[in-house]
């Protein structure tokens, strides 16, 4: 079993000391699965829909992509970082469902999962703050890390 990396040797919460790492390319890509009721999906079946606050997925995109570059503020212990590129698609697949990917790029010397993780969550938030009104069986479902690259160890979903 690993160690946890934000706790020192007196078990007290601490920001990890990266002064010693050579900054690298590193990419993550988080997903964010939306289910909605049929009464929802339906209103999707021709693309995005607008609501009086503007079109629910064009916002979504905006408030995620702001959202990764606040993560430090939002996360205790996460380093600041200037991100080269963020990149947040949203598209509804078979299950009518709202996939929402993010995809975030950094040169530094910490990882950038932390924001991919951040913006596709934020990214589903705004969705269902926008169709709440529609109802409230919105389900916010599976949100994790697909892969990520660059530092330690690079992972792919899927790899053991």
């Amino acid at each position: 079993m690993g160690k946890l990396s934000h706790i020192d040797q007196d078990n007290l919460p601490t920001m990890v000391d990266i002064s010693h790492k050579d900054a690298t390319d590193r990419q993550a890509h988080a997903r964010t699965i939306v289910e909605f009721p049929a009464v929802v999906a339906d209103r999707f079946a021709d693309g995005d829909i607008r609501t009086a606050k503007g079109p629910v997925f064009v916002t979504a995109i905006v408030a995620g992509v702001m959202a990764s570059k606040k993560t430090h503020e939002l996360i205790p212990f996460c380093h600041p970082l200037g991100l080269d590129n963020c990149k947040i698609t949203i598209k509804m697949d078979d299950m009518r469902r709202a996939v929402i990917d993010c995809h975030c790029k950094v040169h530094h010397k910490t990882g950038v999962e932390m924001e991919a993780l951040t913006g596709a969550t934020v990214a589903a938030l705004t969705i269902y703050d926008m169709c709440k009104a529609l109802s409230h069986d919105i389900v916010i479902g599976q949100t994790r890390l697909v892969s990520k690259t660059g530092g330690k160890e690079d992972f792919h979903l899927g790899d053991e």
